[in-house]
């Protein structure tokens, strides 16, 4: 558009200028070579115009004719390349659908075309390709070259990770994928590999500061980076806790302070300030932790802050944690136990019924257990509650990857995943019903009332049938119902029967109302059968 417009402006400038010669006439007079030439002034324009013009077409002619065995290979070539790349468009596709054999095919045929040192996405085809089609030591011997071009180092660093994790060989994976990171600390697969890796060997400070390139680079939100940051600083805390106590006191408050009501971070933080007798701030840390998120270990470490205080005062201050947080499981768990010490077996039988009542758990049985024993050593009424123990749902741990374990870690023992853990109840129980009181005594009652029923039954004579011969058929026609019943099956032996099949069979659902025997019969006759 722009050159249409540049030759349009010469047009009307010569055009301009011809007319204003017009318009002013004049001579021109040559003298060469004895002769005298006199022409007019815009013949003579025009005519130097016309030569200009044909000068320049004369060697824009000779210049193209000079030129055109170079510019007819140069289309051959163009066209040769515009070829290859649409075989290589078209094999990556393929590649990424899956097609093993077009992909193979376009490679071969986008590397006759195009070479590879030209574009490289050809030698990424054939390893792809090669993957395709299952021979993975070839597609590891393509990666490795990848590692001499600067061009294509870190697609191939990239290709020897994911296969030395296909291979489980994690050491392998975790040593690309920090070669991947210190050329380009931006790519987040490399980064959180070599986070991962640092975290195991136990380098905090080194894993700091990849959280901290993650959150420059904007790999990670800032929530998510505090968090890691939170995580990492904890871990570092608890390793240093016994031999630099300032160093995990100073990592502790910081973590606590990233994540509150992250319950390792406050527990670590406030076990430093213990250790250097500060309790009153060490407690303001549970105390907030406990409000965010209670958890029977900051119970335990707030209630045992002090180790002089006697059994009363311990009480005392689980009854000031239940006071920060009423109506909740572990508030009365940690108000039982601290009972249960100090012999308060009535306040400690309340608050563990309470907290049954908000969510039955086998702990929660457990000590209501220990409370029966120690009040009134009653054997029978002990293995009741740890028979409901058994079968009540499983306490929260921490869990990771379906790995169990009782104390926090900062990645997963499984897949080195960093903030792994979760407080939650595990998975692979599931937590069985408790049946109350009442359901029980509906269970057992039946069984209990058949003998009452069975003595309520007026006791008939059974009367013999008589012999063949016998002329009186009709007076055993006239009896009744009751007495012509079978005397091996008794009243008592029928309603056992009955409660003994009703106990066996599975207990029905209530909003399940049964599939009825014609129903049954229907749907098995016309149940669709493939042979």
């Amino acid at each position: 558009m722009i050159r249409i417009l540049f030759f349009l402006l010469v047009v009307f400038l010569l055009g301009l200028g011809f007319a204003w010669l017009a318009d002013r006439p004049g001579d021109m007079v040559v003298t060469f070579n004895g002769y005298e030439y006199e022409v007019k002034l815009i013949t003579a324009a025009v005519a130097v115009t016309a030569i200009v013009a044909a000068i320049m077409l004369l060697w824009w002619l000779t210049k193209s004719i000079w030129n055109s065995p170079y510019t007819i290979a140069r289309y051959f070539r163009v066209r040769q390349r515009d070829r290859g790349y649409q075989a290589l468009s078209t094999g990556m596709i393929a590649a990424g659908a899956g097609d093993a054999a077009l992909a193979r095919k376009m490679n071969k045929q986008a590397a006759k075309l195009i070479r590879s040192d030209q574009e490289p996405l050809i030698n990424l085809l054939d390893a792809q390709a090669s993957l395709l089609e299952g021979d993975h030591e070839a597609a590891r011997g393509k990666f490795e070259a990848m590692l001499d071009d600067p061009e294509m180092r870190l697609l191939g660093l990239r290709g020897l990770y994911l296969e030395a994790e296909r291979l489980g060989h994690r050491e392998a994976a975790r040593h690309y994928a920090s070669r991947a990171a210190d050329v380009a600390p931006q790519l987040g697969w490399a980064s959180e590999s070599t986070l991962e890796e640092k975290v195991e060997r136990g380098d905090w400070d080194g894993a700091l500061k990849i959280v901290e390139t993650q959150k420059s680079t904007r790999q990670v939100d800032a929530a998510a980076a505090n968090r890691r940051r939170a995580v990492l600083l904890t871990a570092k805390a608890m390793s240093v806790l016994d031999t630099d106590l300032p160093t995990a006191k100073q990592a502790g408050i910081e973590a606590d302070r990233l994540a509150p009501g992250f319950a390792p971070a406050a527990l670590v933080a406030a076990r430093a300030l213990f250790r250097q007798d500060d309790i009153r701030k060490g407690s303001k840390i549970l105390e907030a932790a406990w409000r965010a998120e209670p958890h029977p270990e900051i119970a335990d470490l707030y209630i045992r802050a002090r180790p002089a205080d006697a059994a009363l005062d311990r009480l005392a201050r689980a009854q000031r944690l239940q006071s920060l947080k009423q109506n909740n499981p572990e508030s009365s768990l940690a108000v039982a136990r601290a009972a249960l010490d100090a012999g308060e077996y009535k306040i400690a039988c309340d608050a563990v019924e309470a907290a049954i009542r908000m969510r039955p758990t086998e702990s929660a049985y457990l000590l209501l257990a220990d409370i029966e024993e120690a009040e009134t050593g009653d054997q029978g009424k002990v293995r009741q509650l740890l028979g409901k123990a058994t079968r009540a749902p499983r306490d929260p741990a921490w869990v990771a990857d379906g790995f169990v374990s009782q104390r926090w870690a900062p990645a997963s023992p499984v897949t080195g995943k960093v903030d792994a853990f979760e407080w939650r109840a595990p998975v692979e129980r599931l937590g069985q019903m408790i049946e109350s009181d009442e359901e029980i005594a509906a269970t057992v009652r039946p069984a209990i009332e058949a003998p009452e029923k069975a003595e309520a039954v007026e006791e008939v004579e059974v009367i013999r049938p008589l012999p063949p011969d016998a002329s009186e058929k009709p007076a055993e026609a006239t009896r009744p119902a009751e007495a012509r019943e079978p005397a091996s099956n008794p009243p008592e032996t029928a309603v056992t029967d009955a409660v003994a099949e009703e106990k066996w069979q599975s207990p029905r659902l209530p909003d399940d109302p049964g599939v009825q025997e014609e129903e049954a019969s229907e749907q098995s006759q016309s149940r669709f059968r493939l042979f």
